[in-house]
């Protein structure tokens, strides 16, 4: 989610660096893709902290807009932005302009980068150590003789897809409401001939009402929250895939959208979300509507989730100026416990004669 704005925010999955002098105490760092685009300023890399994830401290924590107005925390930014409970047209038209920016953007990697296509090669390099990390601590043998099966939600153009997961996985499938988006990712990765290859992209999840005549490969669901809400396959995917579009959801569509989504992985299964991160509490793009949160906050959302984190690392590379960006690999399952049965070293002594 890239969003431009006023004071050096940009939108997030295309957010265009152009950005005008910072206010005095208001820096926000670009941020990459809705795929969000890069957002400005050193300020938004995440400080150390001890803090415990927990409703009070990351729900109440302060954030600002991409105009500069401060909220004293989360429930008060949401109350603004999606109206109060109940309030169903607010919320509609929160997704509604979201997807609607989204739709002004030209589908090519510059375009759902936000200007930023020069840090593609840095992203994809990160993602595909994490994720061979991930897939050799996972799986036996790192996946190898398996018939794994990804998800890319969000995926724009098939830039991740084409460029990483393909690569990996047996099956990729995709998930897209901008229709444009997606109908360049199929023409991307599904040859003309139609020939099989052996890693391919599968299938091409879009919006119905935005897209009159489906692709013969599309089954047609949308990612936000509504009444045709995506719910995958029970048991399908070993990764869903979820990179720089999940700062458009709400706090508690977010919720939603994990918990229909577990449903989709098969044992042993794993979600890969990889977001910008902002220094604490929170920063809402008013343009592309999206919302960047601080690590504690994402904390606590896994927790809300009924996630485990199983690994995290940040994304290196990036420029400066852009939000610091991190990779989280969760799973619904409590990790196990490991006993150490190791016995106690025994202290020196001296030999016996029968030795």
């Amino acid at each position: 989610m890239v969003a431009q704005v006023s004071i050096g925010v940009q939108p997030s999955c295309a957010r265009r660096p152009t950005v005008s002098p910072p206010q005095p105490r208001f820096q926000l760092s670009a941020k990459p893709l809705f795929r969000r685009s890069p957002l400005r300023s050193a300020s938004s890399k995440p400080a150390a902290s001890t803090e415990k994830p927990g409703a009070s401290a990351v729900m109440e924590a302060s954030g600002f807009d991409s105009e500069g107005r401060e909220f004293r925390n989360a429930e008060e930014m949401w109350r603004e932005a999606i109206g109060k409970e109940g309030d169903v047209h607010k919320r509609k038209e929160w997704y509604r302009q979201g997807v609607g920016y989204w739709e002004g953007v030209e589908a090519t990697t510059d375009g759902v980068l936000g200007g930023y296509a020069h840090v593609n090669d840095a992203d994809v390099k990160g993602s595909e150590a994490f994720l061979k990390m991930i897939l050799a601590e996972r799986f036996p043998g790192g996946g190898r003789g398996r018939n794994l099966v990804a998800l890319d939600c969000g995926s724009g153009i098939g830039r991740v897809t084409k460029n990483l997961l393909i690569r990996f996985f047996a099956e990729v499938d995709l998930l897209e409401p901008v229709s444009h988006f997606l109908e360049a990712a199929r023409e991307s990765l599904v040859p003309e001939s139609g020939s099989a290859i052996e890693n391919k992209a599968t299938n091409f999840f879009c919006d119905p009402f935005r897209l009159p005549v489906c692709l013969q490969i599309c089954k047609c669901m949308y990612i936000t929250p509504s009444r045709n809400e995506f719910t995958p396959d029970v048991g399908r995917y070993d990764v869903i895939w979820i990179q720089w579009c999940i700062g458009h959801l709400a706090d508690d569509d977010f919720i939603s959208f994990f918990m229909r989504a577990k449903a989709g992985l098969k044992p042993g299964g794993l979600f890969v979300l990889k977001e910008n991160i902002a220094r604490s509490g929170f920063v809402l793009d008013k343009e592309d509507r999206s919302i960047t949160r601080s690590d504690t906050y994402f904390k606590e959302l896994f927790h809300r989730c009924g996630l485990h984190m199983f690994k995290s690392k940040d994304q290196k590379g990036l420029p400066q100026e852009l939000f610091a960006v991190k990779m989280y690999a969760l799973t619904p399952d409590a990790p196990k416990r490991v006993h150490n049965t190791r016995a106690k070293a025994q202290p020196n002594r001296p030999a016996s004669s029968n030795e």
